[in-house]
């Protein structure tokens, strides 16, 4: 396949927001300084702001120069490439503008009609931007390809998403539908497939004969910060675990793809999905814990409680916690607990999988045996840990505990793509391996339903301390069973 994008023409719906100049054009900027798109690319803005060509070159110039180690010729030359189109994105007539610009880009850099269209715009506007680009024909392919990328969330129940889908569908074809989750453009996520599908070691062991259980952890160490009013109405159930931590359980447990292509991964991701064990009134009660960040004193700075932060209500229920033990009802995974958990305010940022193998089944050598785990940490400080027991130097036979570690930043020469940079890229080749796929969105509704329906019913939210590792109530439930939380430090060279 080739590595780089094709010729293409990327529509940037909500230009002039905050993730355009954070993310995209930076991850548009690096591919393009590494030689991973052509001269034959132009990226276009839309938004309702008022501004010129030139302006939003300058925007994105200044952004460029803040968060980016750049290159003055190849700024330029990169900025010449974006142009802008103000529009009213809900009025479906102004989207007549749009098809004069993409003619003269598309002529100007032989482009083909190859059109990426991305939807960084609210989830109100999901479904009335497709609209309105049909009624000017710009979701066609008579004349190249079309494609859409959509940012999460994907809907905010099971009966949204289905809708959701329901109205994009009426406009573009699945296999136009890009649904973007950064975490799965991570390295670390992919780098599990090789792992556990080029190696004879791992592979025969990963079942339910081997493995005690799954502990998957996706803590951050800030608050909500400005987004208070955004994430009153989502909350860590809708915000991390329905699908970036789903997503990274499924690339955990699925079977290996027959061939490796989007629709032969994509398969296996679903198939998962599809075999998690409904969620009974009885696991809600005792297998989730909901809770939520109180104000303490962090090295002497006092830290808000959830609800002392901007646009939360003071009265708010809403979870900024989240801790679930939920299992997988098929013939690799029957009885293995997978123990999944997010939060706000936790004391260090860390996303990781922890595989804990079964011990021995009589510990000669110690009174109690190492532990063998596998540790597979996805951010920050990307790489793969093993834990096994050696013998303690001096007299006798004590096992004690070492490991082996590998860290991505020891490949000095390599530079990793970033997932923004991983999945644009795919996305203008036609890769749809790393996006969630209509019926893996469907299933994660479906599962997380109940867990929604125990929110709407004002189910029991548990305070925690903001740095602490969340509600002591998360780690009852897990206790239950003789296990424990893994608690992390944040980089792996202090050994994770």
């Amino acid at each position: 396949m080739n590595v780089n994008a094709e010729n293409n023409c990327i529509v940037i719906f909500g230009a002039s927001g905050d993730l355009t100049h954070r993310k995209l054009i930076p991850a548009l900027y690096n591919l393009y300084k590494i030689g991973r798109l052509t001269e034959h690319f132009s990226v276009l803005g839309v938004a309702r702001t008022e501004l010129s060509d030139e302006q939003f070159r300058q925007k994105m110039r200044d952004a460029l120069l803040e968060t980016e180690k750049t290159d003055g010729d190849t700024l330029e030359k990169f900025c010449s490439h974006l142009y802008y189109q103000a529009i009213n994105t809900a009025e479906a007539s102004d989207y007549a503008k749009l098809t004069p610009r993409l003619d003269e880009l598309h002529d100007k850099y032989q482009s083909c009609g190859n059109t990426l269209y991305y939807m960084s715009t609210p989830p109100s506007l999901y479904g009335v931007i497709p609209e309105c680009m049909a009624a000017h024909g710009l979701n066609t392919e008579e004349f190249g390809w079309k494609r859409i990328i959509v940012e999460k969330p994907f809907g905010y129940d099971i009966k949204t998403a289905k809708a959701l889908d329901v109205q994009i569908h009426r406009f573009f074809e699945e296999h136009q539908i890009y649904r973007i989750d950064h975490y799965l453009g991570k390295e670390t996520v992919q780098n599990l497939l090789v792992l556990r599908f080029s190696n004879g070691l791992f592979e025969p062991l990963w079942n339910r004969n081997f493995i005690d259980y799954v502990e998957i952890t996706g803590a951050e160490q800030i608050g909500v910060e400005e987004r208070g009013g955004y994430y009153d109405g989502s909350g860590a159930v809708r915000d991390m675990f329905q699908n970036h931590l789903l997503q990274v359980l499924a690339m955990v447990a699925m079977e290996p793809p027959a061939i490796i292509n989007a629709d032969s991964m994509r398969d296996e991701v679903a198939k998962v999905l599809h075999c998690l064990h409904p969620l009974s009134a009885e696991d809600v009660k005792n297998n989730l814990v909901l809770g939520q960040y109180s104000g303490a004193l962090i090295d002497g700075k006092k830290i808000k409680g959830y609800t002392e932060e901007k646009g939360v209500p003071a009265d708010s229920d809403t979870e900024t916690y989240m801790a679930l033990r939920c299992e997988i009802d098929n013939w690799r995974w029957a009885g293995v607990p997978f123990y999944v958990r997010t939060g706000k305010r936790l004391p260090v940022r860390v996303t990781e999988v922890v595989i804990h193998f079964k011990t021995t089944p009589h510990p000669v050598f110690s009174q109690k045996a190492p532990e063998n785990k596998l540790i597979i940490r996805i951010q920050p400080d990307e790489g793969i840990s093993m834990r096994f027991g050696l013998k303690k130097p001096g007299a006798g036979f004590e096992a004690k505990e070492v490991s082996m570690d590998f860290r991505y930043a020891d490949l000095a020469t390599l530079s990793l793509l970033s997932a923004y940079e991983r999945l644009l890229l795919d996305a203008m080749k036609g890769d749809a391996t790393l996006f969630a796929r209509t019926d893996a969105v469907h299933a994660c509704w479906k599962f997380v339903q109940p867990i929604l329906d125990y929110k709407a019913e004002r189910g029991r939210v548990y305070e925690y301390e903001a740095g602490s590792w969340g509600p002591v109530e998360a780690d009852k439930m897990i206790a239950k069973t003789g296990r424990v939380w893994r608690k992390p430090s944040g980089l792996m060279k202090k050994k994770i």
